[in-house]
């Protein structure tokens, strides 16, 4: 709608002009001498004065397009202005060439800046323009001066004489061009506005239409008609309209310096939003840093008045608090978030404490050292749970279990919501003191006393400790010691516990490292299991490697202790069987005590391959040399009759894998 009504107004003149040409009776004749005259001069002063406004945004913005708006209104206003001085009785005494043409030339120099200023200049052309500005300024003020000469110095040239034939016929079809030119100017404008709304670039555009039209009706050339006081009017208001808009902002913003910036070219555009962010943050951190008239510092550099400081003081303060909180609340968010982390209590602490001091500032941290908590020389004793204050420093307990185990000092807040933050974060620290404390607890009572995979899944779901289970496809891998009886029967228990521990400090390695999990130690014997808890493609590979692995670790360490034998006393050796199939998987046992383990004929046919199984080797079932492929040495043991089983089992004896 709004925009209906502007191109009425657009339209409305012109349709004023058809309807002065086609009814001559209305198109009266009026040549008042004084009101032409003075009407010219406070046009032209007013042209002038914008012209020499966006002459300095385009000097101080060192912009392209504002240089060529602003030769837009000072060449339209200094023919005017020559136009006015040729008024009949004057200067010269009848009316002249230079009367009738002066404007209309005027308008068409000052059509090609307007088309110019509406191209989308980029960086290398809009280099060259201001460049050349001032050559630009002094050829067209050169133009205007010999102009006036040529056609105000009686009897000099011709413009300077009456004309010997009225209308001239040619200044119509010259002024085409120039039409043409604001026609597009004002459309490239208008689809800058479509991309760039702005009041200013609509008063810009309607300056453009309204300057094409007072070219339209000088074509008729009927002087002191009414028709031709209409393109005298359409001037007036052309430029009235854009002073009256720079006047509106002005008002609102109660500034002159950034009155044309959105006319600029796009990089300007951007170079000013970058310098007004720069800016921003040169006030916030004036403000951080305690000095309450930071805005001062910029009012020189954005003409900025007292009150609109003040305003911006107020405003930096208020966004340097707000930007003060967020720091301070993401330094809450990566203090908890280590919650989950497990890190050392000290990797902890020097992470934390390395973010908080971002946000808060000097913050100390210390726990309880030989019974004290003390930060320098300053000691804290928290009876009551309260923060404690000295001078400009504010203390609060670190608590373990409800136990005082340390001490946070940040310096103290300039409000009450930074002391209530400081609380916040205090109790966040303490949160994570304990949690990582009982992370190590668990760590070590869950990865001490069972398999890795096992701790893990039963730390992330706690559920899966409930008794029960599932049928799953597995590898089970079992092995003893062979001469283990008779090894004890000979020695020290402290020696068979030295030996127990030394070969499983050997073995686990080698099933953890290939994926297994143990899920049980009965004296000299483990079973471990593959793709139980974790699922684990190629278990069958990774059980007969582990198991390969574990007679090398164990020939190493029976060599490695074989000066601490005793008379004849031999280490035992160990005997692993591997078998795949299917197996019931989960929690065994009762409420009160319970236990990961598996069920089956899978887990029987390992445990009986072992005891057949000779020392240093390892046998495995058909099922599982199946499933090894290709690059493995076995030797056929043929189908071997075991306990508890009816039919007979083929077993290999694996020697190799690649």
């Amino acid at each position: 709608m709004r925009g209906v009504v502007w191109g009425l107004h657009l339209v409305l003149p012109l349709l004023g002009l058809w309807l002065l040409l086609s009814q001559p009776d209305v198109n009266v004749f009026w040549q008042h001498n004084p009101s032409h005259f003075w009407l010219i001069v406070l046009v032209a002063g007013v042209n002038v004065g914008l012209g020499l406004l966006i002459s300095e945004a385009s000097r101080r913005r060192q912009d392209a397009r504002l240089f060529l708006v602003s030769m837009v209104f000072l060449g339209s206003a200094g023919f005017f202005f020559l136009h006015g001085l040729a008024t009949p009785g004057l200067i010269l005494p009848r009316g002249s060439v230079g009367f009738d043409l002066g404007q209309q030339v005027g308008l068409s120099i000052a059509s090609v800046f307007a088309f110019a200023s509406a191209l989308a200049l980029d960086e290398k052309a809009a280099d060259a323009v201001l460049r050349s500005q001032h050559f630009v300024r002094g050829v067209l003020i050169g133009f205007m001066a010999l102009w006036g000469v040529v056609s105000l110095v009686p009897g000099l040239t011709p413009l300077s004489e009456p004309p010997t034939v009225s209308p001239i016929d040619w200044l119509a079809w010259a002024s085409v061009p120039g039409v043409l030119l604001y026609a597009a100017a004002g459309v490239m404008m208008f689809l800058l506005h479509r991309r760039r709304p702005s009041a200013m670039l609509i008063s810009l555009i309607t300056a453009y239409a309204l300057l094409a039209e007072s070219m339209v009706a000088g074509m008729s050339q009927l002087n002191w008609h009414l028709s031709w006081w209409e393109w005298h009017l359409l001037l007036t208001l052309a430029f009235v309209f854009v002073a009256y808009s720079a006047y509106l902002q002005f008002r609102r913003e109660g500034s002159s310096a950034g009155l044309f910036d959105s006319v600029a070219l796009s990089a300007t555009v951007a170079r000013i939003r970058r310098d007004y962010d720069e800016a921003l943050e040169e006030l916030v951190e004036h403000v951080r840093r305690g000095e309450p008239l930071a805005a001062t510092r910029l009012s020189g550099k954005f003409r900025l008045n007292e009150g609109q400081a003040a305003v911006l003081d107020r405003a930096g303060a208020a966004l340097a608090n707000e930007r003060e909180l967020s720091e301070r609340l993401a330094a809450l968010v990566a203090v908890s978030a280590q919650t989950r982390v497990g890190l050392p209590e000290d990797q902890l602490l020097t992470t934390s404490l390395e973010r908080v001091r971002q946000a808060y500032g000097d913050v100390k941290i210390a726990l309880v050292a030989d019974g004290a908590t003390r930060i320098g020389s300053r000691d804290y004793h928290f009876t009551d749970g309260n923060p404690i204050r000295r001078e400009r420093l504010l203390a609060f307990p670190l608590t373990v279990k409800g136990n005082v185990a340390g001490v946070l000092e940040v310096p103290v807040g300039r409000t009450g919501q930074d002391e209530a933050l400081a609380a916040t974060l205090a109790g966040q620290l303490s949160i994570s003191l304990e949690n990582a404390r009982l992370y190590q607890e668990l760590h070590t009572l869950f990865h001490q006393y069972m398999s890795p995979d096992v701790a893990h899944a039963l730390l992330a779901d706690p559920g899966q400790a409930a008794l029960g289970g599932e049928l799953r496809e597995l590898t089970a891998l079992f092995a003893d010691l062979k001469g283990f009886t008779t090894f004890s029967e000979r020695v020290t228990p402290g020696e068979i516990v030295e030996m127990l521990n030394r070969y499983h400090t050997a073995a686990v390695p080698c099933i953890l490292n290939n994926g297994g999990t143990i899920v049980q130690f009965v004296g000299d014997a483990l079973l471990a299991l593959f793709n139980a808890p974790a699922t684990q493609a190629g278990h069958a590979r990774a059980a007969c490697r582990a198991a390969l692995e574990m007679q090398r670790a164990a020939a190493e360490v029976a060599e490695e202790m074989a000066w601490k034998r005793v008379d004849d006393v031999q280490w035992p050796t160990f005997r692993v069987g591997v078998n795949t199939g299917p197996a019931l998987v989960g929690n065994i046992g009762s409420p009160e005590l319970r236990g990961f383990n598996a069920m089956g004929d899978c887990v029987n046919v390992a445990a009986r391959l072992q005891a057949l199984a000779e020392p240093g080797t390892v046998v495995i079932g058909e099922t599982t040399y199946r499933q090894l492929g290709a690059g493995v040495s076995v030797s056929p043991l043929g189908r071997l009759s075991l306990k508890g089983k009816e039919e007979r089992v083929a077993a290999y004896v694996l020697t190799e894998m690649t």
